[in-house]
């Protein structure tokens, strides 16, 4: 039995371990469903490069809610599933752009006809308009442009 070696998992890593999600799955259902944590919002920021600002324009969190979530240490389920959505869509982005996290912020806050010449980042607070982004997103990915 000479070449037996021991086994070491791997470190956690990507996308989703960086913003402190879940990836998919029960795990991410249920703590959508608790609330994420307030660490999430600070990491999505420095993940994604956009300012804390911005995350919380995008997601729809007002600032005076933004100070009670900081002491209470956690979003709501609806604030956690809008914080997803925002992630979810940069992850999408960062996959268009083969990793390019500079050129998938870019491309967020950029008007894309596409989307009524609207810019993406602006269009992550109903479920409606995010899936008309990673539709958006999904057409780039496999050339298809009308």
């Amino acid at each position: 039995m000479g070449n037996i070696r021991e086994f070491i998992p791997k470190k956690k890593t990507g996308f989703w371990h960086e913003v402190g999600i879940p990836a998919r799955g029960v795990k991410l259902y249920d703590a959508l469903n608790r609330g994420l944590p307030f660490k999430v919002y600070c990491d999505i920021a420095r993940v994604t490069g956009l300012e804390k600002a911005d995350v919380a324009r995008a997601t729809v969190i007002a600032k005076a809610t933004l100070q009670r979530r900081a002491k209470l240490g956690r979003f709501t389920k609806e604030e956690s599933d809008r914080l997803y959505r925002l992630s979810e869509v940069f992850n999408a982005v960062v996959d268009l752009f083969e990793n390019d996290r500079k050129a998938a912020k870019q491309w967020l806050n950029n008007p894309i006809k596409g989307l009524g010449n609207k810019r993406p980042i602006e269009m992550l607070s109903t479920g409606a308009e995010a899936e008309a982004v990673l539709n958006l997103i999904g057409r780039l990915e496999h050339g298809v442009f009308s």
